[in-house]
């Protein structure tokens, strides 16, 4: 009799046509999509658990996901199966075993996202970078930024209504990064993020760089623990799951 074995799947997606990561009623999500292939490839229903949650629209450059299975297959093939059977926004880079006591989402010891801006119109960024229209202050944004390396609590960037058991979060890194060509984005590292985060912590910092706002001002926002202080939750096109680390032990 086989015994059950995990697999961790690495991927990456396209986000823009799905209803984010998450199974659900109202629309075509990855993880409905990846789950359908690996049951038909593996002839018995399976179900994956991701390492997180991204909102509609977001993009993963590193998404990683488990699965548990009895049914025994060469990893490569079914890597190569996969990416013939899903559709061409997304790609599974890697299958491998994995020790059945590790998690795809809770032995996740880290997450970083990238936020893309650009200050100047320019057709080729459109899609996945969010066009300011103005000139921003990016020295100002990064001084306000450190703020969020000494809080705990980010409450004031948590969707409205959402059902978390706490807002505590670790923020190791937070700062805006220049690429050229007027190009930006906003890199952000955390063991853990709260609904809408990312997009919120920008939308503040770009009041910020606009000179609506001074670090002070930042600063009180955190501390206010009110979602209504801050700033507009950016466009979910220009977000991207950059990266997960695990322990050692794990390597993508």
């Amino acid at each position: 009799m086989s015994k059950v074995q995990r697999y961790f799947i690495y991927l990456s997606y396209d986000g823009t046509r799905y209803h984010g990561w998450q199974i659900q009623p109202n629309g075509i999500t990855v993880q409905e999509e990846i789950e359908h292939a690996l049951s038909i490839l593996l002839r018995q229903k399976t179900e994956i658990v991701g390492a997180g949650r991204t909102d509609a629209g977001v993009h993963a450059r590193l998404m990683v996901a488990h699965f548990d299975t009895e049914v025994l297959f060469d990893c490569q093939q079914l890597c190569y199966k996969l990416n013939r059977f899903l559709p061409h926004d997304i790609a599974i880079k890697k299958i491998e075993s994995v020790d059945n006591d590790l998690h795809a989402r809770f032995s996740a010891t880290s997450r970083t996202y990238h936020y893309y801006v650009h200050t100047t119109k320019n057709p080729f960024e459109k899609a996945y970078s969010w066009e300011t229209g103005y000139p921003l202050d990016f020295n100002k944004m990064n001084e306000a930024a450190e703020a969020l390396l000494t809080t705990t609590d980010f409450a004031a960037f948590c969707k409205s209504g959402s059902d978390v058991k706490t807002t505590i979060c670790n923020v190791t890194v937070a700062r805006w990064v220049e690429i050229g060509d007027d190009r930006w984005y906003f890199e952000i590292t955390a063991n853990r993020f709260l609904r809408n985060m990312v997009r919120a912590v920008v939308g503040t910092l770009i009041e910020v760089g606009r000179g609506r706002m001074t670090s002070a001002e930042f600063a009180e926002v955190i501390r206010s623990g009110s979602r209504t202080n801050a700033g507009e939750s950016m466009p979910a096109k220009a977000l991207f799951l950059e990266d997960i680390k695990y322990p050692n032990s794990i390597t993508p």
